[in-house]
C-alpha cells in the first residue's frame, strides 16, 4: 500500500521557524525542539516531515540538460537553454538549488536528531525509536553525499576540499568554511555505520533499510575508488535483488514493479510533489517527467526536451529501454542526418516518466537499483584488470534487458573496460541524475565525456565537454557568500 509522503509534519515546521538566533534568548511563545517534539510519536512525525524533504528531481533535471542525454525540444521556450551551452557560474541555479537543498535537508535531520536525543522512548517503543533514529542519520549522510558529489574536484582525493560538514544546527551568526574529503566521507560513513547499527527491518522499497544503508555504502565506496569494500557490498544486494526481466523492467517505470529497486521516493496523487514544478529548472519539483515536457509523455505533450540524438543512436530497438525511454508517438527520421527536413522531421519524445496512478509526468523516483549495483561491480573487476570479468558482468546486463543472449564485450585494457562500462550506464541510468557525476569521476579513465550530436548542438555549438573541464565541479554558489564570505577564498578552480 502506498505511503504518502507529503504529510509535513507541524511540529517540524514550528521548529525549523523558531531557529537559533545570535543571542540564543528564548523567547516567549516560541516553539522550539524540547517543546514540538515530546514522544515517539511525535518524532515519528518528524521523520514523514523529513523524508518529505527528499527530491532527485533536481538531479535529473540538471544531469540530463547538462550532459548529452537530450537536446532542446521542439517546443522550447528557452527553458534551459544557458545550462545546455554549459554556462555554470557562481550565480547559476545549479549551484545555489544543489546547495541550499541538501543543506535544508540536513539541518532538518540535525534538529530532528537533536530532539531524539532528548526524549527517552517507553517500555515497547525502543525499536521504532531506534529505526526513526538511523533513517535521519541515513537521510543525513544522503544529503552531504549529494553536496560531496557536486562540489568537490575529487572525491578520491582525502586532501581536497569536500563541503561544510554538519552534524549539529549551527546559529545564525557561525561562518563555517569547507571540511576536506577526508573529514566529509568520515562523517557520511559514521551516520552509514550507526544507522546500520539501529535499523533491523527490512520493509518496503519507499523506507530507508540496511539494503538502503548497503547501497549507499557501495556508491560511497565506488565515489572513492574504494573498490574493495564496495565490490562486496554490490554482490550482497545483487544476491539479492536480481537484474529485472524485460516484462519487469518495463513495469518498473510504470511503478508497478520493484523487482529490481532498492529505495525509491514514491510519488502519488495529491502529495506535495503532484504538479509540474519549475519546468526547465534545476530547482525542479513537481512530475519528473515534467523535466521533459509541459503535458505529456507523447508527441502532442508539449515536449521542451527531446532525447539527444547520441543517446537515441546507442539504443537498440531490441533492447527493452528502447521502449521505456522513447515514444511510439515519436517522429523518426530514417535517412537521418541528411534528411531533407530535419530538425523537424526527427522529434525524440523521452517516455522514462510517462506517469501513473492516471497521471501523466508523475513517477517514483528510483534512487537505488541492483543495475547500479552490477556497474559497481563492473567497476571493481576494471579496477583490477580483470577485463573479462568487467565485460561478462555487462554482459549479463545486456542479456536480460534484450532478453537473449548477447555478444561478450571485449576490453584490451582499463579505459576500454570503464569506457564500455560508461557506455552501458548511459543506456540504463539514462534520465535518473546520473550522467554528471559518471563522467566526472569515470569519464577521463574511460576517455569518455560529453558528446553531443552535431544537429543536436548546432543551437550554440556546445557540442563537446571532456570529462576533466572544471565545469565538472559546481561552483559555489553566490547566496552562500552574502552569509559566509570567507567561502570566497575557497571557490572552486575555474570560477
Amino acid at each position: 500500500m502506498k505511503k504518502f509522503r507529503n504529510i509535513l509534519c507541524l511540529s517540524l515546521l514550528v521548529v525549523l521557524m523558531g531557529c537559533n538566533d545570535a543571542i540564543e534568548i528564548r523567547q516567549d511563545g516560541r516553539l522550539d525542539a524540547v517543546a514540538a517534539f515530546e514522544n515517539v510519536a511525535d518524532l515519528q512525525s518528524g521523520l514523514i516531515g523529513l523524508y518529505a524533504g527528499l527530491d532527485t528531481t533536481p538531479s535529473i533535471a540538471f544531469s540530463s540538460n547538462f550532459t548529452d542525454e537530450l537536446s532542446i525540444g521542439f517546443d522550447s521556450g528557452g527553458q534551459g537553454v544557458a545550462l545546455y551551452g554549459f554556462v555554470l557560474n557562481a550565480g547559476s541555479g545549479a549551484a545555489t538549488s544543489f546547495w541550499t537543498r541538501n543543506y535544508a535537508v540536513i539541518r532538518n535531520a540535525n534538529i530532528l536528531l537533536n530532539a531524539i536525543a532528548g526524549i527517552t522512548p517507553e517500555v515497547g517503543e525502543e525499536a521504532q525509536y531506534n529505526e526513526i533514529r538511523g533513517e535521519a542519520l541515513a537521510i543525513r549522510a544522503f544529503a552531504h553525499l549529494e553536496l560531496v558529489s557536486h562540489f568537490s574536484t575529487d572525491m578520491t582525493n582525502d586532501s581536497a576540499l569536500g563541503v561544510i560538514t554538519l552534524d549539529f544546527v549551527p546559529s545564525i551568526d557561525q561562518q563555517l568554511l569547507r571540511n576536506t574529503n577526508a573529514e566529509t566521507f568520515a562523517l557520511i560513513n559514521s551516520d552509514l555505520m550507526t544507522a546500520a547499527s539501529l535499523i533491523t527491518t527490512q520493509s518496503e522499497a519507499t523506507f530507508i533499510s540496511r539494503d538502503f544503508i548497503t547501497a549507499m555504502r557501495a556508491r560511497v565506496a565506488a565515489y572513492r575508488g574504494d573498490y574493495a569494500t564496495a565490490a562486496p557490498l554490490a554482490q550482497s544486494l545483487l544476491n539479492s535483488y536480481p537484474i529485472a526481466t524485460r516484462a519487469q523492467y518495463q513495469n518498473m517505470f510504470f511503478d508497478a514493479d520493484n523487482t529490481e529497486i532498492i529505495f525509491k521516493l514514491e510519488r502519488t496523487v495529491g502529495d506535495g510533489y503532484d504538479g509540474q514544478g519549475a519546468t526547465g529548472s534545476v530547482f525542479a519539483g513537481g512530475w519528473a517527467g515534467a523535466r521533459f515536457a509541459f503535458v505529456d509523455a507523447t508527441l502532442t505533450g508539449s515536449p521542451y526536451f527531446e532525447m539527444g540524438r547520441t543517446m537515441f543512436n546507442a539504443l537498440d530497438p531490441a533492447d527493452i529501454r528502447f521502449d521505456v525511454n522513447i515514444s511510439p508517438t515519436s517522429v523518426i527520421d530514417p535517412n537521418y542526418p541528411n534528411g531533407a527536413n530535419l530538425p523537424a522531421d526527427d522529434i525524440l519524445v523521452i517516455q522514462k516518466y510517462f506517469g501513473s496512478e492516471g497521471k501523466p509526468l508523475l513517477n517514483d523516483l528510483k534512487v537505488f537499483r541492483s543495475s547500479e549495483m552490477l556497474f559497481i561491480l563492473a567497476e571493481a573487476r576494471a579496477a583490477a584488470n580483470d577485463f573479462a570479468g568487467a565485460a561478462a558482468l555487462i554482459k549479463q546486463l545486456r542479456d536480460a534487458r534484450f532478453g537473449s543472449a548477447q555478444p561478450l564485450p571485449t576490453y584490451a585494457n582499463a579505459s576500454e573496460a570503464f569506457g564500455g562500462i560508461l557506455d552501458e550506464r548511459f543506456i540504463e541510468l539514462s534520465f535518473e541524475g546520473h550522467r554528471y557525476i559518471d563522467l566526472k569521476r569515470l569519464g577521463t579513465l574511460g576517455n569518455r565525456g560529453i558528446a553531443r550530436d552535431p544537429l543536436d548542438c548546432a543551437i550554440n555549438g556546445a557540442c563537446t565537454l571532456a570529462a576533466n573541464d572544471f565545469r565538472f565541479t559546481l561552483p559555489l554558489p553566490i547566496v552562500e557568500f552574502n552569509a559566509n564570505p570567507g567561502l570566497r577564498d575557497q571557490q572552486n578552480p575555474g570560477y
